[in-house]
C-alpha cells in the first residue's frame, strides 16, 4: 500500500496539479493539502476556487476507498503568494523572485558587518538567482550566498508589493 503523501500526489498530478504540501494536524483529523497548476503559463497563473472542488472531491472519493484513514475534515487550497519552496523544480520556477530562507545548519555570513566572531548566518532574506546541483544561489544583502537545498530547513516566498 502506498503511503499517504505518496497517494494523493500521485491523484493529483493526474488532474494536472502538484502537491505542494500536505499537513496532517488536530491529531490526523485535519488534512490539508496544497496544490498548484503543474505547468503553469506564468507565476500568476494560480489556483481557482473551481480547481480547489475537482481536487477536493477526487480525494475524498480517493481517501474513502483507498486509505483507510480516519480524518474529519479535508482542505485544499492554493499554496498562496508566500507558498512554500521545497524541491529544486520550486527555486527553479521562482528564479528571479524574493524569497525567505532559514537553514538547518548556519553558513558564513560574508556581510559588511561580520567580525571574526560573527557567528553562522542561518537566516536570509532575498532573491533567488540560480538553481542546479542542489543548491540555490540567492542574493541576500548584495553578496550572493549558495546553499544547499538539503540543508534548507524552511523556505517560502516573499512577495514586495
Amino acid at each position: 500500500m502506498l503511503d499517504l503523501n505518496t497517494l494523493i500526489e500521485q491523484s493529483v498530478n493526474q488532474l494536472g496539479y502538484e502537491l505542494v504540501d500536505l499537513e496532517i494536524s488536530n491529531r490526523g483529523k485535519l488534512l490539508r493539502v496544497f496544490i498548484d497548476k503543474l505547468n503553469p503559463s506564468s507565476n500568476k497563473d494560480s489556483v481557482t476556487i473551481d480547481d480547489c472542488v475537482l481536487v477536493s472531491n477526487q480525494l475524498g472519493n480517493l481517501l474513502a476507498v483507498e486509505h483507510e484513514m480516519d480524518y474529519d475534515r479535508l482542505e485544499v487550497s492554493s499554496p498562496g503568494i508566500d507558498r512554500v519552496l521545497k524541491k529544486e523544480t520550486d527555486f527553479v520556477r521562482f528564479i528571479g523572485e524574493r524569497a525567505s530562507i532559514k537553514l538547518r545548519i548556519g553558513i558564513k555570513d560574508e556581510g559588511a558587518q561580520t567580525t571574526a566572531t560573527t557567528l553562522p548566518r542561518k537566516s536570509f532574506l532575498g532573491v533567488i538567482k540560480a538553481v542546479g546541483d542542489g543548491q540555490v544561489l540567492l542574493e541576500f544583502e548584495g553578496i550572493d550566498y549558495r546553499m544547499a537545498i538539503s540543508n534548507i530547513d524552511k523556505a517560502r516566498l516573499s512577495p514586495v508589493f
